[in-house]
């Protein structure tokens, strides 16, 4: 869904049949603005700009994208006509509201992971029809994209490989039938699972559930065997305990947290 159609259906969500307020007075030029209430990064400010467009507002940014702000800092001043900055606070804010949870709460894993190099990566666990939002949310707090859908790598779970008789032999024939481009990632729960990803030639395994000691145990034998192959560490990874697996060297580490964990931080709209 591109951003046009996903900002129009946000405010046609809230809006319905029409605004009933709009019945009652005449709209006049008006100014608003956007404040924070408590600590947090800012995301939304692409969609946001968008629904200003569409809706002919102008709106000035004190807080870009990407940024940290603190309680009481202004975010934005939007200025119209008052039945269109009535009629988009609700909008406005859902996104902003929404986004920025999802980048503050990624911010702090990434800030927990930066002195050992280790990338963070989300996951598909996004809630229905919000994937593009909620993956650029984790992107604007320091996150990097895992694969958008299934369109994009080929990765083979603990389901796909119950599927699978001859791993080998499916991996010569995924390699005639995929794109030349895509990836094959091949998810491990043990020592042995891993080494055998790595024989048959995935470009990424992923340890799934492994211990920090069991995933250093993977790491060494990667670096000394198959130095070109990417390792990422996956399941149950928590704020607390993201630390101890960065530092096993793990390539990456992508966890769902950063997103059905986030909680809604404050900002809010007032009118001037």
């Amino acid at each position: 869904m591109n951003i046009d159609t996903f900002v129009r259906s946000v405010i046609d969500e809230d809006v319905g049949r029409g605004d009933l307020y709009a019945r009652v007075f005449e709209a006049s030029e008006a100014s608003a603005r956007i404040r924070a209430k408590s600590d947090g990064v800012l995301a939304g400010a692409l969609y946001v700009d968008r629904l200003a467009a569409l809706e002919g507002v102008g709106i000035a940014w004190a807080v870009a994208d990407g940024e940290a702000f603190e309680a009481g800092a202004e975010i934005a001043q939007i200025r119209g006509d008052s039945h269109t900055l009535l009629r988009c606070e609700r909008p406005i804010l859902n996104m902003l509201l929404h986004a920025s949870s999802i980048a503050t709460l990624t911010r702090r894993y990434v800030e927990r992971i930066a002195p050992y190099g280790t990338t963070l990566l989300d996951t598909r666990k996004t809630r229905p029809m919000l994937r593009e939002f909620e993956k650029y949310a984790t992107r604007t707090g320091g996150a990097v994209n895992h694969r958008m859908g299934l369109d994009d790598c080929l990765m083979l779970k603990d389901t796909h490989l119950r599927t699978i008789g001859d791993l080998g032999a499916f991996m010569e024939e995924a390699r005639r039938k995929i794109p030349f481009t895509a990836k094959i990632e091949i998810e491990a729960e043990t020592f042995a699972a891993a080494k055998k990803a790595m024989a048959v030639g995935a470009e990424i395994v992923m340890c799934d559930n492994m211990t920090p000691e069991q995933l250093s145990e993977v790491v060494a034998y990667k670096n000394e065997n198959h130095p070109h192959i990417k390792l990422e560490a996956s399941g149950n990874i928590t704020l607390e305990t993201i630390e101890s697996y960065a530092a096993t060297g793990v390539d990456a580490i992508s966890t769902g947290a950063l997103i059905h964990q986030a909680n809604w931080i404050d900002l809010s709209m007032k009118m001037d």
